[in-house]
């Protein structure tokens, strides 16, 4: 089987919130799902949500100790992105840095966002 390239990659701070919301969960679960949905006034939005279950076609990462599960709909837009976890004086959160963002809203809580090439999509990480 061919190597894929990673969707997304995590920041250890990234790892350790995933792992803090994992681990103070009141219901069972095996990881969180990354997706993107359309919103917010650049068009589009983040999303995440806490897995039970794996769904077919989700990209499962499994990254310094959590499973990131991608959503298959938004790979081609997530690809090459960094997650990372930042706490500022004035707020704390997930901070998405990906190299597909068109623009993003002032807020910073919406992107425009294009899918990667589909020819490069395809492509096996590190070679054959």
């Amino acid at each position: 089987m061919a190597s894929r390239f990673q969707v997304l990659k995590l920041t250890d701070a990234a790892a350790e919130r995933v792992r803090e919301i994992i681990e103070n969960s009141t219901k069972p679960v095996v990881g969180l799902r990354v997706g993107i949905k359309k919103g917010g006034c650049a068009g589009m939005e983040y999303d995440m949500s806490l897995v039970e279950e794996a769904k077919a076609g989700d990209d499962v990462i499994d990254d310094k100790g959590v499973k990131i599960f991608v959503d298959p709909s938004a790979a081609l837009f997530l690809l090459g992105t960094e997650m990372d976890h930042e706490v500022t004086k004035f707020r704390s959160g997930f901070v998405f840095r990906n190299p597909n963002e068109v623009s993003a809203c002032g807020c910073g809580e919406s992107v425009n966002l294009k899918p990667v090439d589909g020819a490069l999509a395809g492509a096996p990480a590190g070679g054959a």
